[in-house]
């Protein structure tokens, strides 16, 4: 939950190789004339006449085509209409200028949901384009490629950069007229706003394919209205579509909303990024960057935040100013009034981390504007950021946001908040802090306790919107034992980021005694020292790379002096530091601690969870809840098992990239599973909520659920790509002392088969678990694939060519032996001997099975 689509991207870092490929193409600051060049077709020679569709079309007198009784609106150009006909008047001083088009469904039908998509607010476009005039009268709109870019037109790189990245003329309009004083053009734009088009609609065919959207009924569709403004324009169009394969419905009619984003002349000097700092990114291939080769230059998104001019002395003695334009968040109107002020404060929540910037009032939540207040004022206004309300049963909130391509600069954000995300706070706060706060012991929290939770969503929501990664990294810089230390926890918070899946401090006891600072999420150390590297005006550099050098020093020095500024990827699967709704920096200790608390939340489940005049639905979906947050304990310390840390460093930093995890760590994380998963957590059979399960579904039993949960601790230790990384770690230690794959076997064996080794019988629910603890083993060594594999990829080493073969077929067969010799225990009962025996047989078979592959 609480993702950033798009971007929500990331490799490592999200490169999204945007920024401009013919950027040099044509040069932006040419003069008119010259980018101009071959649109006076009355010189064209007649053979030119004849050339089929690039033919001149005949020019009218401007007052023959905008005539009397149009409704003419200006902005960055005009736009002239006439009952259902458009005109464009274009200015010359906007040609080959950028203009990014953004587009969003605005009203929404719901036979077009598909999951997450079709509500109002989605994003359906996001393009540049550039009109420039064509030979034989034409208008051409170019749909401009930001992926390569060679911006020095002295280079001959330049010109075969230009050469190789031809832009695509995306449409053609016959220019209709010149303006009076020759300062533009007319076209006519009917058919660019009226047809089903994806440059000002569904860029993404996918979207509308998988809402069943067949073609657009045109008489059933209609433009609006098209607003003008000095940096946008807005085109509003109403469109009903057939339904296509749709069986329960047999049109849609929806409402789009078209920005067109005039862009800055002077984009804003950009900042390259340091991927040190978690910042979501633009990026593009640079041919001038490295005179031998070919380099990736990669930006920060960040919004332009600038003193302004009568302020710049006052801002470089540090005091704080007011930015020249500040970052404005409106709330949608249909967000219910009891929620708005919450979702406000979770925006300018933000406002002291700006202050580090050396920016005061920097960001701002403000309710939207009436139709009464501003006729024009629409939240679909991509110059417009917003809190999009959603009517969802879609338990989840996203905050994508909208850059330049050209240099990383945000221009606006659509955060989208779906109603249903009230349900998933709601269960996350039961299950990791009823034990120690009274006010989540209930079906329904009261309107300040829900509220609190939306604001910290909303903050966290709104970091996205900033720039900002998630920082998945930051809890495990805090000592565990410090999430209990009152003083401490309430000073400085239970995570160092918001940006962080860090949910609740689950690890505080009833003990404890803490209060709200120690258990809810807040805007911390990290997050306010990630705005000041992104968002301090540096006017002292001329360029992004004299910039960086300074800063890439600052974020050496400030890491140095505070461990607790690291940032951890959350595309690091195999660092155990940087995992989703972990806490501290120790997981075998934080998922005592959890569990400790989930077992005294377990015998209140009904009394917390029901109503007396209705059935167990609820206390159905909470118990699945408190399962789900035991696993979730039990899957952070599993994921220490053959850990590999990853810091990113640059290179006058000290110390590796890459460290093994410590031997302990892992012995103590094969130590818990086998303590509070594989001996049977019998404090999860509560008879009294099971027995009332299964009136909802008779299938629920402790058993069955205990099963699924030890078959998939079980198959996710024993992938081969864990397996292989101890090897590897095991291969490449050097005399350290590491966790090995004989290591994990042995301490395996110890703890599902213990009874065979202390001569004691085995119950039912332990013979079912070493059933499947045999069966992934015989699955791993005699079964080509790993369809179970949480992580796939070269470095999984064949186990045919590596002694890891040998060592898990050694592990069966002292599994074999133990088997048999436990047999000859007398005091054993009958289940005990007949699992023993089958357990015997199924090995055999493994090794048949591999004897006639081998034949």
């Amino acid at each position: 939950m609480f993702t950033r689509r798009r971007n929500r991207v990331s490799g490592a870092i999200a490169i999204a190789l945007l920024v401009a490929a013919t950027a040099g193409a044509q040069k932006k600051n040419a003069p008119a004339d010259n980018k101009n060049k071959g649109a006076d077709t009355t010189r064209k020679s007649a053979d030119s006449a004849r050339k089929g569709p690039l033919a001149p079309t005949a020019i009218k007198p401007y007052k023959d085509v905008i005539t009397a009784g149009m409704k003419t609106s200006k902005g960055y150009f005009t736009v002239h209409q006439k009952d259902d006909k458009y005109y464009f008047e274009i200015p010359n001083n906007i040609l080959h200028r950028d203009i990014l088009i953004v587009s969003r469904v605005s009203k929404a039908s719901a036979d077009m949901r598909n999951g997450s998509n079709g509500y109002a607010g989605d994003q359906i476009a996001e393009t540049v384009y550039r009109f420039e005039k064509g030979p034989s009268n034409k208008m051409f709109l170019r749909r401009i490629s930001f992926s390569e870019y060679a911006g020095d037109s002295s280079k001959a790189m330049f010109a075969s950069v230009s050469k190789n990245n031809v832009q695509a003329i995306a449409m053609a309009f016959p220019i209709a007229a010149i303006s009076p004083d020759s300062s533009g053009v007319v076209i006519d734009a009917t058919d660019l706003l009226n047809s089903d088009n994806d440059i000002l609609y569904f860029e993404n065919k996918k979207l509308k394919d998988r809402a069943g959207m067949g073609s657009q009924q045109n008489d059933r569709s209609y433009i609006e209205y098209v607003h003008t403004f000095p940096s946008n324009i807005e085109v509003h169009a109403v469109k009903t579509y057939s339904a296509g394969l749709n069986p329960t419905s047999s049109n849609y009619t929806i409402e789009l909303n078209a920005s067109m984003l005039l862009l800055p002349l002077n984009p804003m000097r950009p900042r390259l990024l340091d991927e040190r700092v978690g910042y979501f990114a633009t990026g593009f291939r640079d041919f001038d960057a490295d005179p031998q080769g070919v380099k990736n230059t990669i930006y920060a998104n960040r919004w332009r935040l600038e003193p302004k001019p009568e302020d710049m002395e006052k801002y470089k003695r540090g005091e704080l100013v007011e930015p020249a334009k500040p970052i404005v968040f409106y709330i949608d109107p249909v967000t219910p009034k009891k929620w708005v002020p919450y979702l406000m404060q979770g925006v300018n929540d933000w406002q002291k981390a700006f202050e580090k910037a050396g920016f005061k009032n920097a960001i701002i939540a403000k309710e939207a504007p009436s139709r009464e207040e501003d006729s024009t004022w629409s939240i679909d206004d991509a110059t417009h950021s917003a809190i999009i309300y959603r009517p969802s049963a879609i338990a989840n909130a996203m905050g994508p946001s909208v850059a330049d391509p050209r240099s990383g600069e945000i221009l606006e954000s659509h955060i989208f908040w779906y109603h249903n995300v009230m349900s998933l706070l709601h269960s996350w706060y039961m299950m990791q802090c009823a034990a120690v706060d009274p006010r989540a012991r209930k079906l329904e929290f009261d309107d300040s306790v829900m509220g609190t939770l939306i604001r910290f969503v909303s903050s966290h929501e709104v970091g996205h919107t900033l720039g900002l990664r998630h920082n998945f990294g930051s809890s495990s810089t805090v000592p565990v034992e410090n999430l209990r230390n009152k003083a401490w926890v309430e000073e400085h918070g239970h995570t160092p980021s918001i940006m962080d899946y860090a949910r609740f401090n689950y690890v505080a006891q009833p003990e404890d005694n803490i209060g709200d600072k120690g258990l809810f999420p807040r805007i911390g150390d990290y997050d306010q020292w990630a705005i000041q590297w992104g968002y301090t005006y540096r006017p002292e550099f001329k360029t992004a790379e004299d910039e960086k050098k300074v800063l890439a020093h600052i974020v050496s020095d400030s890491l140095a002096k505070n461990h607790r500024l690291w940032f951890g990827s959350e595309m690091e699967p195999t660092d155990a530091r940087s995992q989703s709704e972990d806490l501290g920096n120790d997981a075998v200790a934080a998922g005592n601690y959890g569990i400790k608390n989930l077992k005294r939340i377990l015998p209140h489940l009904i009394e917390w969870t029901t109503r007396p005049e209705e059935g167990y639905a609820s206390l159905f979906e909470h118990y699945g809840v408190l399962l789900s947050q035991y696993s979730r304990y039990v899957g952070h310390v599993l994921a220490n098992i053959g850990c590999e840390y990853r810091t990113e460093k640059i290179a006058s930093q000290p110390g590796p990239l890459f460290e093994v995890a410590p031997y302990q760590v892992n012995k103590n994380a094969v130590q818990f599973l086998n303590d509070q998963v594989f001996t049977t957590p019998l404090w999860l059979k509560n008879d009294s909520i099971l027995l009332r399960l299964q009136q909802l579904h008779a299938s629920v039993s402790f058993g069955i659920e205990l099963n699924k949960i030890q078959e998939d601790v079980i198959n996710n230790v024993l992938t081969r790509n864990r397996i292989s990384r101890l090897w590897w770690e095991e291969q490449n230690a050097d005399g350290k002392k590491v966790y090995t794959v004989t290591d994990l076997l042995n301490d395996l064996n110890k703890g599902i088969f213990k009874e065979l080794y202390e001569g004691k019988n085995v119950d039912s629910y332990r013979r079912n678990m070493q059933k499947i603890y045999v069966g992934r083993l015989i699955q791993q060594v005699f079964i080509a694939g790993d369809p179970l594999s949480t992580i796939t990829g070269s470095f999984t080493y064949h186990l045919t060519q590596t002694d890891l073969m040998f060592l898990l077929k050694d592990a069966m067969k002292q599994q074999q032996q133990l088997c048999k010799k436990a047999l000859l225990n007398p005091s054993l009962d009958k289940p005990t001997k007949y699992h023993l025996q089958d357990l015997i047989q199924r090995i055999d078979a493994g090794f048949k099975m591999e004897s006639q592959t081998v034949k």
